[in-house]
């Protein structure tokens, strides 16, 4: 299970190998790898060792705390967002805006009222 520190370093890592227009076949050659092992670190599927990370860096010609830029910042977001980062995060939920913004402007206000309405019925009488 990926931690919020490998998700960062992954992203970290597709940007910097985009922004020096390598694909990851080339970084991986670099580094004595595989592509799919960059794809794995790319998306926190796999954590980055200290070793691999140095290699990375050189490669990308980057120093090693590039990968840390804006982590601290990144995890009081989510600390702050808690449950809400969670459930943007979901297929389900992106699915549904993608739906959602599809529809016309009538319509979504009648699918806003219907689910806020379904809402309020879910939800206990006061003093109960």
């Amino acid at each position: 299970m990926a931690t919020d520190i490998d998700l960062h370093l992954g992203r970290r890592l597709r940007r910097r190998r985009r922004l020096l227009g390598l694909t990851q076949q080339q970084l991986a050659m670099q580094v004595g790898i595989r592509f799919q092992q960059i794809q794995k670190y790319e998306c926190g599927a796999n954590r980055i060792s200290a070793a691999r990370l140095w290699q990375l860096a050189e490669a990308l010609e980057t120093p090693v705390n590039y990968f840390y830029d804006g982590l601290a910042e990144a995890m009081e977001r989510q600390e702050t967002n808690g449950a809400n980062g969670e459930m943007f995060s979901r297929k389900e939920t992106l699915d549904l805006i993608q739906a959602y913004y599809q529809l016309g402007e009538r319509p979504r206000r009648r699918l806003l009222d219907l689910a806020k309405s379904l809402h309020a019925e879910g939800e206990p009488s006061p003093g109960v």
